[in-house]
Parts: C-alpha cells; structure tokens; sequence
C-alpha cells in the first residue's frame, strides 16, 4: 500500500470574487477537512502547504484574459514541484485545495514525469477558452483547457511542456446532462460519462469501462480531480456553482472507490467546496467521509446527517 501524502494547496486564485470586495472562501477547504480528521482517518502523512500568492485581480477587466495569471504561473509550478516529489519516490499525493486551477500543478508536474491520464469527476468540464467563449477570465472554469493547451501561453506552455494533457487521455464523468460543451468535447474525441448516462449504466459499470481505458500501456498513469460540485447541490450547496443534477453520494462513492485503487492511480486533488457557505460544517463532513471511504473501504456516508 502506498503512502497517502496530505499537501495543502490553499490557492483561490481561479474564482471570481462572490461579492464585490471579498475572495472566494474555498482557500479554506484544506483547513475544513483536516478539521473532520482527513489526515488521521486516512492514516496519511503530511505534505506540507504551498502557500499560494494574494488574490490581487488588480485592474482587471472582461477581455484581459486570464485574472491573477501572472500569480497562478508563478504558483504552478511551485506546487507542481511538491507533487513531482512525492509522486517519484512512490507516494500517494492526496491535494487539498483551493479552487480547480490547482489542478494545473498537478498536470505540470506529471507532464514532467511522461505522459498521464485524467479522470475528472466535475460538475462542469471546465473547457472555456478563446475559441469557444468571449467570457475567458476565470482559470477555475478552465483548468481543462488550459491543461489541453488551449489559451493564453503564459499558462498553457509553462517549461515549453504545452500541452500537459493530451486530449485522448482525459475521461470525465458527472458533468449534467445539459453541459453546452458535450458537442465540443465529442468533436476533440474526450469521452464523457454524464450524470444521466452514469445512473442509466451503473456507477460501478461506468466507471470500470473508463478505467479499462485509462490503464493502458500508452500512458504511465493517470490523475483523479475531485470538483465537489460534481455533488447535487441538495447535499452540496457550498460550491460556487451549485448546478442541479448531480451526482448523489452513493454514486461518487462508488466511482471514487473504484478510480483511487488502481495501482494505475498516482494521485488525486480536492476542490471547490467552500467552508463559507458551510456554517454547520455538513456538507464538509461528506465531503470527508467520501475521500476517507474510497480508501479504507468505509460504507456510504448519509447525507442527511
């Protein structure tokens, strides 16, 4: 069994701020789940934290590209370095965000290492670039792209390693039904399983079908991003986008379990959920409970508690 390593990557530097004159709160996500006992229930060792710049969008406007670029290229590959680390000596990186940028250091640091899958479990597939949107700002609502190389350069080729995913080796499962990106990534050759396909298959049957694919001799490996919003917003309200018609928890149990136990797996990243919107702290309570559960076989969290 492989050493579950806990890095902190605190980084909200991909949101737009939620009301004028504030930041987005889920920076604290880390902080929340080590609070429900993340660290000791999985029997992880800690990582450390890599302290993200400030969220400074300065003078921003629509049309300047990507807010906080110039901050998200300089934290990359600082996390990145972290993950690198630990996924070389044989460890089990475990990162805690922040919001779905963070997903870019982990992108970069196994492009580094040779060629990697993904498996997102989203909401959204966070594919909003220059050639499909005039809306191109928040780099939390395209980290996908920007990982497939898609957009500005000084965040799609960081160390000349553009892209750091290949859109063949990519798999994404939980977006809605209704997602106006499903024609696109068709179009790209990206295989989707949405919520409606998902619970029509069987969790358990999806996700062994795109695992088989996944553990190929073509890649070395492949990455899961967690977005919690992939969550119906009845039992995860605390997300920026709580887009209805998600996934239930029995049914990302189920996925996670089955995704984070291939010995083809060398990693996964938490993101989104934001503690701010969570006062009574349940809905990071599931949140926990469906991590620690994929890995020591834990029942299905109730949602209801």
């Amino acid at each position: 069994m492989r050493n579950i390593v806990v890095i902190d990557a605190p980084s909200n530097l991909g949101l737009r701020p939620p009301a004028p004159g504030t930041v987005p709160g889920c920076h604290k996500l880390a902080g929340a789940l080590r609070e429900q006992g993340i660290v000791p229930r999985l029997g992880a060792y800690e990582g450390g934290v890599v302290v993200p710049p400030r969220y400074d969008r300065g003078g921003w406007r629509e049309g300047d590209g990507v807010f906080n670029a110039a901050a998200i290229a300089a934290y990359t590959p600082r996390l990145a370095d972290r993950v690198e680390r630990h996924v070389r000596a044989g460890d089990f990186p475990l990162v805690l965000g922040g919001d779905c940028s963070i997903q870019l250091g982990a992108s970069l640091a196994l492009r580094r290492l040779g060629r990697y899958g993904m498996a997102a479990l989203d909401g959204s597939a966070d594919f909003r670039h220059p050639g499909n949107s005039t809306a191109v700002g928040a780099a939390g609502g395209e980290e996908l792209a920007l990982s497939t190389g898609r957009g500005q350069r000084d965040l799609t080729d960081l160390e000349g390693l553009r892209p750091y995913l290949r859109d063949e080796d990519i798999r994404l499962f939980g977006i809605r039904d209704y997602d106006e990106d499903r024609e696109e990534l068709a179009r790209l050759g990206i295989p989707v399983v949405t919520v409606g396909e998902l619970r029509a298959k069987g969790a358990a049957e999806s996700a062994g079908a795109v695992l088989r694919t996944l553990e190929t001799p073509a890649t070395d490996g492949f990455w899961v991003h967690l977005d919690a919003d992939v969550l119906d917003p009845e039992v995860m309200p605390a997300v920026d986008s709580p887009d209805p018609g998600g996934l239930l928890p029995d049914e990302l149990a189920v996925l996670l379990r089955i995704l984070v136990r291939s010995e083809r797996c060398v990693g996964l990243n938490v993101t989104i959920y934001d503690p701010d919107l969570d006062p009574e702290g349940t809905a990071g309570a599931l949140l926990t409970d469906l991590i620690v559960g994929a890995f020591t076989g834990g029942g299905t969290p109730d949602a209801g508690r």
